[in-house]
């Protein structure tokens, strides 16, 4: 099970590490957009710093309109296990976001009022 937290508007924050290519570890909070459908979106600036395998380029359709993402095979440490998954770099995005295929084998608890987020393998 991962803690997450809220953050001042309610948003959704869970921990997860970035494994560059040389194998150093970047500690984020990624924010859960359940909007968003693909694993991983950041600035491509971030992405290319940790030299991952460039994998693509697509279109995708976002809530500001059309735009370009390159993907990438990404290593991460999520709830204490390494995953390798695709990231999209694109201009202009802040933060982390991490989409719904986080959701598929984990269960979200959501409770603002007690203030408790939580995501587990149960």
């Amino acid at each position: 099970m991962i803690q997450g937290y809220f953050g001042e508007k309610g948003e959704l924050y869970f921990e997860i590490e970035l494994i560059a290519a040389d194998g150093s570890v970047v500690t984020v909070n990624g924010l859960l957009d359940t909007g968003f459908t693909d694993w991983i979106a950041m600035d491509i600036q971030d992405v290319e710093s940790l030299e991952w395998p460039y994998i693509d380029e697509q279109d995708m359709q976002t809530a500001r309109g059309d735009a370009r993402f390159y993907r990438y095979e990404g290593t991460v440490v999520f709830a204490g296990q390494e995953l390798t998954v695709p990231v999209l770099g694109g201009s202009e995005i802040q933060g982390i976001l991490l989409g719904l295929p986080w959701l598929e084998n984990r269960r979200l608890v959501v409770d603002r009022k007690a203030g408790v987020l939580t995501l587990s393998e149960e």
